[in-house]
C-alpha cells in the first residue's frame, strides 16, 4: 500500500502540532508552579542570535499552514505574529491544526510532480511535491517544534521524549 501525500502531511502536522501544544502547556503550567514570568520563557532563546520560543511556535505553524496549502493550491490563512503569552502561542496552534483539517486527500493526493513555488525572505524557491514535503516542510517542522521543545527543557521544564513523540 502506498503512503499518500495527505497521508505522509496533514496527520503527520497535526500530531506534531498537537504535541507542541503539550509542551507549551506544560512550559505554562512549570512558569506558575516555580513563581517564573511567563514572558521570561515565552521570550527564551537557546542563543542570542536565534529566535525565542514564541517565533520557533509561528514558524512552526507558518510552515505547515502555507504548505499544506500550497500542495492543496489554496490560499493559506494568514495569521499576525502578536502572540506574548503561553495562551495565545497554544490558540495559535490549535488554529492552525483546525486550518489543517479542513484540507482533504482529494486537495492533496496527487501532488507529488505538481510544481510548488514560495517566496523567502531573499528569493522564490520551487521543488515538486514530494521532495518539498520530504525535504523542506517535514524537517522545517520538526526543527522548529524541536527547538521550543529545547528553550523550555533548557529552562527546567520538565519534558521528556514522550512529550516530544506524543501518543501514536
Amino acid at each position: 500500500m502506498n503512503n499518500s501525500m495527505y497521508q505522509s502531511s496533514v496527520p503527520a502536522f497535526v500530531h506534531a502540532l498537537n504535541n507542541l501544544a503539550t509542551i507549551l502547556e506544560k512550559g505554562a503550567a512549570h512558569a506558575e508552579a516555580k513563581k517564573i514570568d511567563p514572558s521570561v520563557l515565552v521570550g527564551a532563546r537557546l542563543y542570542p542570535d536565534m529566535f525565542p520560543l514564541s517565533r520557533q511556535v509561528q514558524i512552526a505553524c507558518d510552515n505547515v499552514k502555507a504548505g499544506a496549502a500550497r500542495l492543496a493550491g489554496v490560499e493559506p490563512p494568514a495569521f499576525e505574529d502578536t502572540e506574548k503569552t503561553f495562551a495565545e502561542l497554544v490558540a495559535r496552534v490549535k488554529k492552525t491544526v483546525a486550518y489543517l483539517q479542513t484540507l482533504t486527500a482529494a486537495q492533496i493526493d496527487g501532488s507529488e510532480d505538481k510544481t510548488i513555488s514560495w517566496q523567502t525572505r531573499t528569493s522564490t524557491k520551487s521543488m515538486q511535491g514530494l521532495p518539498y514535503l520530504n525535504s523542506h516542510l517535514i524537517p522545517n517542522l520538526y526543527f522548529h517544534v524541536t527547538t521550543a521543545y529545547n528553550i523550555l527543557r533548557h529552562n527546567g521544564v520538565e519534558l521528556g521524549k514522550r512529550d516530544f513523540l506524543g501518543n501514536p
